[in-house]
């Protein structure tokens, strides 16, 4: 057993996970949390109730030794389901390469099983409604709030990580803190969201497509839905907050939501009989990227997943992201043990370009999700890219399956070579090179040429 005394604070799913791997390896630690046990409360305060897992998840899970507590939560969703305003759907699978998918997983029961799993380890112990106020790095120490005892308290330890999200008291330390050179940026889209649902059938039957994450995709705005284990979905609005036609501040009387409803989405409107409730009640979410440098201090306090870069959640990547920040930051804990300085070090140099990489990829799958999905020239390239992936699946991956299938691949490295193959697909359709019909050699042999032109133009002209 280490003797090394660690400081983590955040319990959500990042700072969970980082708590439990840093307890399998001998470290005392402990975890401390503003809010109340979300085992015992309700705190999902219009927070997404369910989450997009994928492969660079489970990989992280995997090493955790959690995996297959974790994958009986999960639904598998294979691919999208575009609805438009006629009602008519199509599907577009996320995959031409056998059987790959992603799964929903509600965000709750996945945070319970890593408390539950930390607090198995005599050598962890997490604190409820204690929360951090401000670091001192002088001293090490970590100032908080006991809500239950109204009191402060001072922890000291070796080694501090802020897992607390966007608003992370630790970053905002850092950003205060004169000896460091500190870098922030926080970008707003105009949209925001707002949580709203579809009730499960008699007997926990599903209403609509189980195994497809539904896209009611209208230019400006959108709706999602995502399955739930019990038959319901969780549904999320994504609309601007006060701009355009249509705006959260102008759907603000029960006649101007059903109104907004039957027009714009009509089969999802029929799903939802307590609609104006929820929509009325819930609250409007914001939708922010956050990026930081740097993320460590002299060895001693570390930012890790949301605190250090939060994303919009239209790649289904910020939880994936977050728990791939520990698969690396343990790559590098085990390399130099506790050389906490090398450490941090080495993480950040690797993690910073992959964390903004995938901050950049979100607000673009935004649009694409929004706008493209439902384009013919949109169709036409996802059905040829289907079609590579499933005859050579070595040879061709498309940026979504990149991202989402290929841990391997670092954030960076997809979005670089996945936009530029983007574009010559794009540009070889629309010059009519290549279409439907065109053999899959000719097309690969094309693609290839023309992205690897694009990457070395970039380059040229000093984008990359």
């Amino acid at each position: 057993m280490k003797k090394e005394k660690i400081i983590i604070i955040g319990a959500g799913l990042s700072g969970s996970l980082l708590a439990l791997r840093l307890a399998q390896k001998g470290y005392q630690v402990e975890v401390y949390e503003a809010r109340k046990d979300l085992r015992k409360h309700d705190i999902s305060a219009g927070k997404s109730i369910n989450l997009a897992f994928s492969d660079r998840g489970i990989k992280a899970l995997t090493e955790a030794g959690i995996i297959d507590k974790v994958m009986p939560l999960c639904i598998p969703m294979k691919g999208r389901l575009i609805h438009d305003k006629d009602s008519n759907t199509f599907f577009s699978p996320y995959s031409g390469n056998g059987d790959k998918h992603i799964n929903s997983i509600s965000r709750g029961d996945l945070n319970a099983i890593l408390m539950n799993e930390a607090e198995k380890l005599p050598n962890l112990k997490i604190f409820f409604e204690t929360e951090c106020k401000k670091v001192d790095f002088k001293k090490n120490a970590a100032h908080f709030f006991d809500h239950k005892a109204k009191k402060k308290k001072k922890v000291k330890a070796t080694v501090i990580f802020g897992a607390d999200g966007a608003g992370s008291a630790l970053r905002k330390s850092m950003f205060k803190q004169r000896e460091v050179l500190f870098s922030f940026s926080q970008q707003w889209l105009k949209h925001g969201y707002k949580e709203l649902s579809f009730p499960a059938g008699e007997n926990n039957s599903f209403l609509a497509e189980k195994n497809a994450l539904h896209i009611w995709p209208r230019g400006n705005y959108m709706l999602i839905a995502l399955p739930n284990l019990d038959g319901s979905f969780t549904v999320t609005l994504f609309l601007s907050h006060q701009d355009g036609e249509h705006s959260f501040k102008s759907l603000n009387s029960a006649d101007k939501i059903k109104s907004f409803f039957k027009e714009q989405f009509p089969d999802a409107y029929t799903l939802m009989p307590n609609l104006v409730e929820e929509f009325q009640k819930n609250p409007v979410g914001a939708l922010g990227t956050i990026k930081c440098s740097p993320y460590s201090y002299k060895g001693k306090t570390l930012l890790i997943g949301d605190a250090a870069h939060a994303v919009v959640p239209f790649y289904g990547q910020g939880m994936n992201a977050s728990f791939e920040d520990v698969t690396v930051l343990f790559k590098y804990i085990n390399k130099y043990e506790d050389d906490w300085q090398k450490i941090f070090s080495e993480y950040e140099k690797e993690r910073k370009k992959d964390a903004d990489a995938i901050g950049d990829l979100a607000v673009e799958n935004f649009y694409e999700m929004r706008d493209h999905v439902a384009n013919p020239l949109f169709k036409i390239k996802r059905e040829i890219e289907r079609k590579l992936e499933a005859k050579y699946p070595n040879d061709y991956a498309s940026k979504y399956a990149m991202v989402t299938f290929n841990p391997d691949i670092g954030y960076y490295d997809a979005f670089v070579k996945g936009n530029a193959q983007d574009k010559a697909f794009l540009n070889l359709i629309e010059d009519r090179e290549i279409d439907l019909n065109t053999p899959l050699d000719l097309v690969l042999q094309k693609v290839k040429t023309k992205t690897n032109q694009i990457i070395d133009d970039d380059k040229t002209a000093h984008l990359l």
